[in-house]
């Protein structure tokens, strides 16, 4: 029986969020998201809601991005306290911070320090980058579907696949979770492929590999369509890892809940941006 690690911080952080805070506080550095500034005109935190443990940054910034698409927070105000988003959320400051880092690398929102300082919505730009050809893609697939059908298919492979393996299987296994770890970030979504399919590949069911196949390739669509994060790429290794884990101990509970699991933090990070 493999014994399953928790690949994420979530809950122990939301235990820990008070003496967090107190540290950084006491340490005398300013908080980033401007805690010393007023809470102003922030908007109700009640759409927000307790992410689930083991992909905390996902979810994080899931929610965080609905925050801003929903017009909650209007271009040229502030986003909540990092103190009172991050309890909401049940997170850490670190990965709340972590998640603002991305919203500010991809152009929506600026920090600013000083009294009145925090983390600022930017106006969104109309500049051609790419946002037409985003809606053609994302208009022309049903997401939801698509990814509650690759759930479906991955989680039953994982369970499959710890059912025994044919021979050689192990082997190819080990080498394909290898090669992401290997990978370079220009190459991973494509040994990151291929690990999945290769998992697919050895559960023994012809279909179900057909399946997968095409239900990835529409994924991968959606895919490009989002940044590559690095942090969410060492989450989703960490989590390959217990699959492969899982598989080669032929526990095959283990193997579908951390398979759900990684499938979820995917969604997580897609709704967020596409939905």
């Amino acid at each position: 029986m493999v014994t399953r690690r928790r690949t994420d911080d979530t809950r122990p952080e939301a235990v820990d969020a008070a003496p967090e805070a107190a540290r950084e506080e006491s340490a005398g550095g300013e908080p980033a998201g401007g805690e010393s500034a007023e809470s102003g005109s922030a908007p109700p935190v009640s759409v927000l809601r307790p992410v689930r443990a083991g992909n905390g940054f996902e979810e994080t910034l899931e929610q965080v991005l609905q925050l801003l698409r929903l017009g909650l927070v209007p271009p040229g105000d502030r986003l909540p306290a990092e103190r009172e988003l991050a309890q909401h959320l049940g997170v850490s400051r670190v990965t709340l911070r972590e998640v603002l880092k991305v919203l500010q690398d991809q152009g929506m929102v600026e920090s600013r320090r000083g009294r009145y300082g925090g983390t600022f919505v930017l106006p969104r730009t109309s500049a051609a980058d790419g946002s037409d050809e985003l809606r053609r893609r994302v208009a022309a697939v049903d997401v939801e579907d698509t990814l509650r059908f690759r759930e479906v298919l991955e989680t039953g492979a994982a369970g499959l696949c710890a059912d025994g393996l044919v021979d050689g299987g192990a082997a190819r296994l080990r080498a394909a979770l290898e090669a992401t770890q290997g990978a370079r970030l220009e190459d991973y979504r494509r040994q990151d492929t291929l690990l999945h399919l290769t998992l697919a590949e050895l559960s023994g069911s012809r279909s179900l590999a057909e399946r997968y196949a095409s239900v990835r390739a529409t994924l991968n669509e959606l895919l490009d369509c989002i940044p590559l994060l690095v942090r969410n790429l060492e989450h989703s290794q960490q989590q390959h890892a217990a699959v492969v884990e899982a598989v080669l101990d032929r526990d095959a509970e283990a193997a579908r809940e951390m398979m759900r699991e990684h499938c979820a933090g995917t969604a997580a990070l897609l709704r967020g941006f596409l939905v």
